[in-house]
Order: C-alpha cells, then structure tokens, then sequence
C-alpha cells in the first residue's frame, strides 16, 4: 500500500477527468491521497472531494507564489478552514525565492502565520521551498523556539545540509519523482540516508512525472515508479517502502485516521 502525500487533483490535467485519474491510481495500488490547496479560492473544491472520496484527504493553505495576493490573510481564516474533518494539514506555505513571484516579507509573514495555525491546530504544515534555504531554516528554527508544530518538507530537492537542519529540527521529508531524473544524483545520495521514519513519497501530479513517464502529465498513479525507484535506493523492497511511508503518513498526519465522516 502507498499514499500519495502531495497531490493537486482540483488542477488542469487532473480535475477533468478526476475520477479515471482515481481509479488508475488505486489500481496501481496507491490508497490514499492527500490533496493540496495552494490559494484560498481552491479550498471548497479540495475540501468537497475530500469529503466525496473516502481515500482523499484536503490541506488548506497559501503558496508563496499566492502571496502577494492573501497578505491580508489571517489566522482565522486558517483555523475555521481547517476545523473541517477532512483537513488534516495546512499548507502547502513556504518560500520561493526561485520565481519571486511574490514580496520576499510577504511570504515569509505568511509563512509564520501558517506555522502559527499548525502549531495552535496540532496540525502538519506542508512547506514548499525553493532557492530559499536559509531564511526557511531561520524561520523554522525561530518557530520551534516558540513551541514545536509538526512539519513536512515536501518535494525536496535541497542541500543535505539543509536536509540535516530540518531533520534535527523534527521534520519529515517527501521525495516526488524528480529523485528518478538522470540529473539528481546528489538528491539519491541524500534519500539514501533520511531516518526510516521521517520518510515519504509523493508526485506533486499534474507536475514532475517521474522516469519513465517524463514529457507526460503526473498522475497519482505514478507515486508507485517513485517509490519503486527509493527502494532500490535504499537497499528494501518495494513492499517494505510502502509499508514505512504509509506508517509514517499516519504517523504524521494523525488526524487522517479518523477523518471518515464527510461534513
């Protein structure tokens, strides 16, 4: 069994035909599917299919490329949104500092005010950060320094130093397919080495189809070449991944273990 932890089933390429895209996917063996809001205009259609789909489960959040245009967003927000029995995460939040898509302040503001509704919520924020390194592990730092929240990495393609900081701060990491391109050898050597219990898989679908689906929309589906892929790297069976990512998304995201009643 496998869970993809980070997926987008509400965007182009996926929404349109979402419930053949389910279906491949659960019949590739994938059991579960987290999926991700990244503006607050998406988080009624991330949260209905969650609600409709007994296997999907909704974060609610703003990417920082969304920034600019939720500065004004406040906790409250957050918190009502994530009081939903289907929301088991907030985020995806972070920095990306690759794009600049939005004021550097202003995601770093709405950054910290992410990590305040986790921590008040008891629920993982799931962080996106690119080409931003050192102020996402300053904030975090500076965060856990007011009180531990639960967190997650997601599609990391960081340094292993920050991969070590991030650890040592209590943090999960979540490998995607870009772990299988011929270019991401230093990525490999990382995931040879994160603790068996800070491990996930995910496939970012409708982005970063991993090898040998490049050039093709990602699908959920797809989170089993992934994580095919991890365990050869990692010296286990495909069987074995599974079953350590699986315990480890319930691990984390522990309110997806009794989220079955759809509101």
């Amino acid at each position: 069994m496998l869970i993809d932890s980070h997926c987008h089933l509400e965007y182009e390429g996926l929404v349109e035909d979402q419930q053949a895209v389910l279906a491949r996917a659960r019949e590739a063996g994938i059991a579960g599917f987290l999926n991700i809001s990244t503006r607050q205009r998406e988080w009624d259609r991330v949260v209905a299919t969650a609600a409709r789909e007994r296997d999907v489960w909704a974060s609610i959040g703003i990417h920082p490329h969304e920034a600019d245009q939720h500065a004004d967003l406040g906790e409250g927000a957050l918190l009502e949104a994530a009081a939903h029995p289907r929301v088991i995460a907030i985020g995806e939040t972070g920095l990306d500092y690759y794009y600049d898509k939005s004021d550097r302040a202003v995601q770093q503001a709405l950054f910290r005010t992410h990590i305040t509704v986790a921590r008040e919520t008891g629920l993982p924020i799931i962080i996106h950060t690119r080409d931003a390194e050192d102020d996402t592990a300053s904030i975090l730092e500076d965060e856990m320094g007011k009180g531990a929240f639960p967190a997650l990495i997601h599609c990391f393609t960081a340094s292993a130093e920050f991969g070590l900081k991030v650890l040592d701060l209590g943090l999960t990491i979540s490998i995607s397919g870009i772990v299988t391109f011929k270019n991401a050898k230093d990525l490999q050597e990382v995931v040879k080495v994160i603790p068996e219990d800070r491990l996930l898989v995910e496939t970012d679908a409708p982005f970063l189809a991993p090898i040998p689906h490049r050039g093709r929309k990602c699908e959920p589906a797809f989170t089993a070449d992934t994580a095919r892929f991890v365990a050869d790297l990692r010296g286990v069976t495909l069987e074995q991944l599974g079953e350590t990512t699986t315990r480890n998304f319930f691990g984390l995201f522990t309110k997806a273990a009794y989220a079955d009643s759809p509101a």
